[in-house]
Parts: C-alpha cells; structure tokens; sequence
C-alpha cells in the first residue's frame, strides 16, 4: 500500500491518484487533511469563496483527518497533522509519498514515517529559484533538505529546475525519477473544432474583432504574479500596436482596483475584469486568446496556467521566476522570457512575439510541448518509484 499524504484535494493532483489506482493498480490511500475544496472555501489571493467544478475523489481510496462539517480545517493555514499517526496505523503502508516539507502535516508526516521505518517518497515543488534569500537562511535550508532527502527512498523532480535543485544538494540520480508537474485536461476542449467555435463566440460576446490580438492572465490578481507589470508595459508600446490589443484578466485578488485605474489610462486598448473562472470555462478564453503572460515576481515555483494555455497551443510569455519556463517556453517557439520585474523588458518581449499570435504551426509545437507534461507521465514515475521499493 501507498499512502499519500496531501493537505487537501487538488485539482491537478487527484486525476494523477485516480491514474495510479485505476490504470497503473497502484494500492494507494490518499490521506488528505482536510475537504474544504471539495466543499467550498475562501482563497486569501484570489479573493472569492469557491469549490473546484471537477471530480476530485473518485477512483482511489481516501481519508480525511478533519471535515468542515464537524468543524475542522476551512483553509490550508488551518490544516493539522492530528490523526495523520492513528490514520498510518490503520493502512500500514508499504511506503510515504509526501508532497512537501513546510507544513506542519507534511513534517508530522516524515516524523511518522521516520519512527515506523516506512520508506518515503517526495514528490514537491522543489526549486532554488523561487525566493531570494540571505546566505545564512540558505545554508540552514540547505542542511535541513540534505537531511530530509538522505531520509528518502526516492525523490521524484518535476522538472528541471526541481532535479538541478536536487543534484546541487548531492542527491545520487539513482534516487532521482522524473514525474512531471501537469494538469489535467479531461475538463478542456482541445480538438480544432473547438478551438474555432470557442474563439468566435467568446470573441463575439467580449466585442473582439478578429484581428485584433489578445494577451491574457489568468491566475491571481496579486504582487506577487507582478500583474500590475502587464498594463504598465502595453502603455510603453507603440501607439499602432496599442490600438489592435486586447488583455483580458481572468482572476480575482487585492490588485484589481489598481488594475481598473490602470486602465482608465490605456483608452484605445480594451481591458475585461473576467473575474474567477472555474476549470471547465477555461477553454471559451485560452482559445479566444492569442497568448498568455505570466509576469510572476517570486514564489512561481512552477506556473500550471502555462501547462493549460500550451494545451491550448497558445504560447506564453513568462517572467524568469517562472518554474516552468525552462521546460516549457522554448524562446521564439512556445513563447518568451523576459526580465522578472522589468516593465521594459516585459514591453520589447511583448512585441518581440507579435509574429507568435495565432499561428497554426506555433500552435501546434506548443501543444508539442507540453504533451511529456502530462496525468499518465506524472502517475508512471510515481508507480516506478513505488515498484522499485517492492
């Protein structure tokens, strides 16, 4: 048996369990803090109360330590680890996949895993790009990880940024196995079709005339996506470009009362406030899109909107503190980086990639791309890690 340990039900990891239990027969229990996304909950940076519109527990086998209807955790800062030895007890599990290290469930969870001798599995967003930090900070992180990964049977890297990070610390890449960061795209319509019939009705019901090109966000209105970045750079275009634009915010959070001033300044570049768009509305505006940006500051340690938007075959524009880019922007190909925090840089890269918009072949290597990225990939490195315990 395989237990996993998770603060809550993601929408992006429960299809990868479902992945191990039905198609890889992987006996595995995900044990899950808490049920707030199933049941609905209020998310600090996108501002809103919302539940995920996607199934996210059928197909494995789960246990929550605590539910919102008998008054347990309502968000991930409330999550605790009470219950998680009683809950290890009961399965017995051959091994620990653990999916971080610095909440308080997932550190009782190497403990646990520690004192019954049970292997561990890591599988987290693993990267030294993510936050600057001051050398004494960094070499007290370093020595803590070390340790924590010498206490691991296996160390699964979802992309490149998290297996360098790894190999700095020493890790041997016989303990390395590769299960890449992913989305699931059962909620998208992806097909040629679609995409024609989704970019004229969406286009139609936003006033969107087709040549006109379309930079979306999609995401969180916060600092830290630097979102405040991409109005600011549009103003610094040439007015002939300025005037064929269209950006549409998809998200809510504590930046939009300064984004809609933002606005007020660009009149002839027409700006919507979308608002919070669940998963299965997500493909009516990546397909009316021409191309995403993803200006993030820090704390991207990956980026899984960039993921959706290749699926699309729409290209991205990131920022460097993107996780993802070095695996999935192939610069003049699958998008560009620019400068992070740089309005100059992200203004010269927006128009730099002009020529990207709606292009079929573009499109095409996009989605190209990312199809290593994907729920089974993910699922089989995680299945050859648990096999190679057994």
């Amino acid at each position: 048996m395989l237990a996993v340990i998770d603060t809550h039900p993601i929408q992006y990891r429960a299809p990868v369990y479902r992945q191990l239990s039905k198609q890889l027969d992987i006996p595995i229990t995900v044990i899950y803090g808490s049920d707030f996304s199933v049941v609905g909950y209020q998310d600090k940076e996108f501002g809103t109360k919302f539940a995920w519109d996607t199934d996210l527990l059928s197909g494995y086998s789960s246990k929550f330590l605590s539910s919102v209807k008998t008054g347990g955790a309502q968000c991930f800062e409330e999550v605790s680890a009470q219950g998680l030895g009683t809950a290890l007890r009961e399965i017995q599990p051959k091994a620990v996949l653990i999916t971080g290290y610095n909440h308080r469930l997932y550190q009782a969870a190497f403990y646990q895993a520690w004192k019954w001798q049970t292997s561990i599995l890591l599988r987290a967003e693993t990267t030294d790009h993510a936050i600057q930090r001051s050398k004494i900070k960094s070499w007290i992180r370093d020595r803590t990880l070390s340790l924590i990964y010498q206490n691991c049977f296996k160390l699964l890297h979802v992309g490149q940024n998290s297996e360098t990070h790894f190999q700095r610390l020493g890790v041997p890449d016989t303990k390395l196995i590769f299960s890449p960061y992913c989305v699931n795209t059962q909620s998208f319509q992806l097909e040629a079709a679609d995409r024609k019939l989704l970019r004229n009705t969406t286009r139609e019901q936003l006033n969107i005339t087709n040549t006109e090109k379309v930079f979306l966000f999609s995401g969180k209105l916060s600092y830290r996506k630097g979102v405040d970045l991409i109005l600011s750079a549009i103003a610094k275009l040439p007015e002939e470009i300025k005037n064929q634009l269209v950006v549409l915010f998809l998200g809510n959070g504590e930046l939009k009362s300064q984004l809609e001033n933002q606005a007020e300044t660009l009149p002839n570049t027409k700006v919507h406030f979308l608002g919070f768009q669940n998963q299965r509305q997500l493909s009516n505006y990546y397909h009316a899109a021409d191309m995403l940006i993803l200006p993030s500051r820090y704390s991207e340690t990956w980026g899984l909107v960039v993921n959706e938007a290749l699926h699309h075959g729409l290209p991205c524009i990131v920022s460097q503190a993107v996780g993802s880019a070095p695996d999935l922007i192939k610069p003049g190909i699958t998008g560009n980086i620019f400068e992070t925090n740089s309005v100059d840089s992200l203004a010269k890269t927006i128009e730099d990639s002009l020529y990207l918009c709606n292009n079929s072949e573009i499109q095409k290597q996009c989605q190209l791309q990312v199809s290593n990225y994907s729920v089974q990939k993910a699922a089989e490195g995680i299945a050859q890690a648990y096999s190679s315990l057994c």
